[in-house]
């Protein structure tokens, strides 16, 4: 599988540049989930980042890249919830 060094900015990860696994489109996830244990039995927390766009061409307006931008109140199950369902 190919991977890209994206970076991450605000939360925790700011600055950093990790490499992301690629889906089968060529691009990365659109919510990237980094779980974090908790200390000596503290429960464990998630941080939760969406993909962004880096920034686009001039003449086109195509993305040039992507990012990941910290989503402070994001949800970590990140279970689609239909409208019309009961549950």
């Amino acid at each position: 599988m190919r991977s890209e060094n994206t970076p991450f900015e605000g939360g925790p990860m700011d600055g950093r540049v990790l490499p992301v696994l690629l889906g089968h489109t060529g691009l990365p996830p659109k919510v990237y989930r980094i779980p974090v244990p908790g200390e000596q039995g503290a429960a464990p927390t998630v941080l939760v980042y969406r993909r962004v766009q880096a920034g686009v061409t001039r003449r086109l307006g195509l993305p040039k890249g992507w990012k990941f931008v910290y989503d402070p109140e994001g949800q970590p199950e990140g279970r689609i919830r239909w409208p019309w369902s009961s549950r």
